[in-house]
């Protein structure tokens, strides 16, 4: 069928709907005071996070990599106003984090949650994981008695465990499963924004990749997005879409995946990526030897 004259027919080049931004992290720093002597007195501020600036779109993946003591699990923590900002801005979905009443920001925490580094210190030890996972589904009055027991168990089955586990204390589970209880626990409020806080350093490298794969799922069947706090290149080039490469409180490079793993600028990511093993046997051994080389010679100029 001819369109008629007043339509102009689609093309090519048209362009596709921008994809709304969720987190808009604006100029932000957090310093903690340096303290000196018997009376402790402040004699400086160590800037933990120093200028830091960066946007996550809706069911994206954020990668902020660094070594430790970078500051970047502290972005996390101020992400979430868990730590107090020096200055700066947090627009979550267009709104300012550190300018919500404690009502309003009741209602945001229910779409920015968590997942901690070490899983078995951030489950209490005297709670059963039925309780656990439950507790905040209570305190935002989301479900109780019969319901909250029905929702816990499916979120448990969901996150790879088995409804029986709601009975169980936390020492009973492996590091594994103990992470995904905490996955659990964040994913029971339905959030939209996940700040993943080294969630797979603490356990072994089989376990890790299972992790990774379950919240790479959680993201395609709830639309997540990720802020993804690692130290590993590797864990990061596998799950992120952008990276931000972090040292000294500051981002020193950000770009797409194929950007900053294939195409490095900054001396910094190029050390990260040097300090990754190769483990794929289809590379040849002088081929790496090449490569780390030239990595070397690049950073040396």
């Amino acid at each position: 069928m001819v369109a008629p004259a007043h339509e102009s027919p689609k093309h090519s080049g048209e362009q596709p709907p921008a994809i709304p931004v969720i987190l808009d992290v604006r100029d932000l720093h957090t310093h903690f005071p340096i303290r000196k002597g018997v009376l402790q007195r402040v004699i400086g501020q160590h800037k933990a996070v120093d200028g830091v600036s960066f946007k996550i779109h809706r069911g994206e993946t954020l990668g902020l990599v660094g070594e430790s003591g970078c500051g970047k699990t502290t972005v996390g923590r101020t992400v979430l106003a868990l730590q107090q900002a020096t200055s700066g801005q947090v627009l979550f979905e267009g709104k300012d984090v550190f300018r919500q009443n404690a009502t309003d920001m009741r209602r945001i925490r229910r779409d920015m949650q968590i997942i901690f580094q070490d899983p078995g210190g951030s489950l209490n030890p005297r709670m059963r994981v039925g309780r656990i996972v439950g507790e905040p589904l209570e305190v935002h009055g989301i479900a109780s008695g019969d319901e909250l027991r029905e929702q816990v168990e499916a979120l448990l089955e969901r996150c790879g465990l088995w409804r029986a586990a709601a009975d169980r204390y936390p020492h009973e589970f492996s590091g594994g499963q103990r992470q995904r209880i905490g996955i659990a626990r964040a994913l029971g409020l339905q959030p939209k924004l996940i700040v993943c806080d080294e969630p797979t350093s603490a356990l072994d490298v089989s376990v890790q990749s299972e992790i990774l794969n379950l919240l790479a799922d959680l993201q395609d069947q709830f639309g997540l997005s990720y802020l993804f706090i690692s130290h590993d290149m590797a864990v990061i080039h596998h799950v992120c879409d952008r990276i931000a490469v972090m040292k000294d409180g500051k981002i020193v490079e950000e770009g797409s995946r194929e950007d900053v793993i294939g195409n490095p600028q900054h001396p910094y990511t190029k050390r990260l990526l040097l300090a990754v093993p190769e483990c794929d046997p289809r590379v040849d051994s002088v081929k790496r030897a090449e490569r780390q080389r030239m990595l070397a010679e690049e950073i040396e100029r």
